[in-house]
């Protein structure tokens, strides 16, 4: 239970995350660039398509057998993983959990007290969870960045709870 985490307090659907999957998540973000240029807002879905479209463009153009080009980006991208920093973005989370109408903020329990942020900030926090391709064991299960960055040579670590309140 100390790799968990969860969502609870003025939520219509208390949440249990847990961060060791996230690595699987094609919402994650690479944290060595995320701070570094300017982020809009993911569309996940276009994403999607324009990835099925380039498949389906190469595909055409070479066949549906894997060209060594492919492989070779395949075992990029593993090795990205298996070495990465990656995080994920608050704010999914917080809207899969319908938070109640009244709520302003969100307070995120830590071993060492509590940080609290308004919801709006809490939207635009990413939860840290692999550094260096190593789960956050010793100082986790998350560590908290604030969305602009202002925070991202001291992380809130050690967070255990978020609370919606």
């Amino acid at each position: 239970m100390k790799d968990i985490l969860f969502i609870k307090g003025n939520v219509k659907y208390p949440i249990t995350l847990d961060p060791g999957v996230w690595i699987f998540d094609d919402r994650k973000v690479d944290l060595t660039a995320y701070f570094k240029k300017e982020h809009k807002e993911a569309d996940h879905l276009e994403a999607y398509k324009k990835a099925i479209s380039s498949q389906w463009d190469r595909e055409i153009r070479e066949g549906a057998i894997f060209p060594p080009t492919l492989k070779t980006e395949k075992k990029f991208e593993k090795e990205k993983i298996l070495n990465g920093t990656f995080g994920i973005q608050l704010k999914p989370f917080l809207e899969n959990a319908e938070i109640g109408d009244d709520a302003t903020n969100v307070a995120f329990l830590t071993a060492d007290g509590v940080t609290t942020l308004t919801l709006e900030e809490a939207n635009e926090a990413i939860l840290a969870f692999s550094h260096n391709g190593k789960p956050l064991k010793e100082d986790g299960p998350v560590h908290l960045y604030f969305g602009n960055g202002r925070n991202q040579s001291n992380p809130i670590k050690y967070v255990l709870e978020i609370h919606v309140m």
